[in-house]
């Protein structure tokens, strides 16, 4: 099944996250598919940025937004 999900990039104790699409048999910071945009939860206030038009793409053809990515979507007014 394919996901829309977070993928860790910063360093120890610094989050910053890459929203991608990937296969869930996939680690969390392996190989994906496409990247969407990032997530950084450190800046006040929260700093997202998404390409829309490809998320909306990617659910629209069956791929599933994990909880934490589900909620960021919410946030934006996409899903």
């Amino acid at each position: 099944m394919v996901k829309i999900r977070l993928k860790r990039i910063g360093s120890k104790k610094k989050p910053f996250y890459r929203v991608v699409v990937a296969d869930s048999r996939y680690p969390r910071d392996g190989r994906f598919i496409e990247e969407l945009g990032y997530y950084d939860p450190l800046k006040d206030p929260v700093r997202i940025s998404l390409n829309i038009e490809r998320v909306k793409f990617w659910i629209g053809t069956g791929a599933q937004p994990t909880e934490t990515v589900s909620s960021i979507l919410k946030k934006e007014a996409i899903a």
